[in-house]
């Protein structure tokens, strides 16, 4: 599976095993869980088939769990490369739990580019099934334990490779084959986010298929399904139901952005020399009952903004000589925006820095709003 972001994030989920291109691999400390749940679990089973290789059974289970390693790993290196032929920055490659996932930076992307990105990695598994064939053929006619074990291996080889690639082509996110769903919308809207959308709808319904065939269609036919794959299939589709799940969530706000907009969102706001006193800003705020007012230096920079109790709470035969900054939350240097700012580009502005609310300003860097990034953050999220 891949997946998609815009900058790097700090390499600490687990052990780097090195980097290919540039782009750095990492085996996610989840992996060991399911090393450890493929050797404890298919041990026992190889157990009834070699009797004679005694614990050796569990190294053959360990090798079919580092297969398994390796194919995940050359599905996820096929995506970094196809985003890499396109010019595309990988981030990472990370090998964990669930199989694993690329970063890299989607931002020039275009439907029919995201589908071959997409589908690289099933068609590797394809095509790895298909190397491992000439091995299994060679092996079909073990004549000692060694040759029984090989061939084992190259047919669970092979059929892993099959279940990944024909897997990950089911079209829904956040499987590789919902990139096709996500292409069709995409192409025929012209707006990505609402292919995305359809496509974590999609990945929706395979899971509640998933479901319903493993668990509850045995029931139906009067027997129970087999508990170790009861679990693994409810883990499996909590998984693909939380990643469907973020992929819309991520699409709505993507869709919301454009029309965020710092003028929009601000509350009207005056604004007050730093150096004036409280018995002005008294004036000011009988003038405008309502506004919050925001102080600004002598290069017209906003500094601070008023605080109404520490404003109210002035006694009247203090009022002349109390500086206006007295009764301010001081703003960090630089925390104002354009009320032109919107999408992304606001995003960017509310992220540079620490504070909580911002001034907003006109072209002529007159302060016309104060925006909360509270409010921000309802606008995205749409709540």
């Amino acid at each position: 599976m891949s997946s998609h972001a815009t900058a790097k994030k700090p390499r600490r989920e687990g052990i780097v095993l090195g980097s290919v291109g540039g782009t750095p691999v990492i085996l996610a400390n989840s992996w060991f869980l399911i090393a450890a749940f493929t050797v404890i679990v298919f041990g026992p089973q190889l157990s009834h088939g070699f009797p004679t290789l005694g614990a050796g059974v569990y190294l053959v289970a360990f090798a079919y769990a580092l297969l398994l390693l390796f194919s995940v790993f050359i599905h996820e290196l096929s995506h970094a490369l196809a985003a890499k032929l396109y010019g595309w920055p990988t981030h990472k490659i990370v090998l964990n739990l669930w199989g694993g996932h690329t970063e890299f930076d989607f931002t020039k992307a275009t439907p029919g580019r995201a589908l071959v990105v997409a589908f690289a990695g099933p068609a590797s598994n394809f095509v790895l099934a298909a190397l491992a064939w000439p091995l299994q053929l060679a092996a079909s006619h073990p004549t000692s334990l060694t040759g029984a074990v090989v061939l084992l291996l190259a047919n669970i080889f092979i059929w892993a490779n099959l279940l990944i690639g024909i897997f990950n082509v089911l079209p829904g996110l956040p499987l590789d084959g919902g990139r096709l769903v996500e292409s069709i919308v995409w192409k025929a809207t012209g707006i990505q986010e609402k292919g995305t959308v359809a496509a974590g709808w999609a990945g929706r319904i395979i899971v509640v298929l998933i479901v319903a065939g493993v668990l509850v269609v045995p029931y139906l036919q009067g027997s129970a399904p087999d508990l170790t794959t009861s679990f693994i299939v409810v883990l499996l589709a909590g998984f693909l139901w939380m990643g469907a799940s973020a992929a819309i969530k991520g699409a709505a706000i993507r869709l919301r952005l454009p029309a965020i907009t710092a003028g929009a969102l601000a509350a009207p706001a005056v604004s007050a020399a730093e150096n004036c006193t409280v018995a002005q800003l008294w004036t000011l705020r009988a003038r405008y009952p309502q506004a919050p007012i925001v102080l600004c230096a002598a290069d017209g920079r906003p500094s601070g903004v008023v605080d109404e109790h520490a404003l109210a709470a002035v006694p009247p035969h203090a009022a002349v000589q109390t500086p206006a900054h007295a009764v301010a939350r001081t703003m960090t240097p630089g925390a104002y925006v354009p009320e032109t700012a919107s999408g992304a580009e606001l995003v960017q502005y509310l992220s540079q820095l620490p504070d909580t609310e911002y001034a907003v300003i006109d072209s002529h860097g007159r302060v016309t709003g104060l925006l909360s990034q509270t409010k921000v953050v309802a606008a995205i999220t749409g709540k």
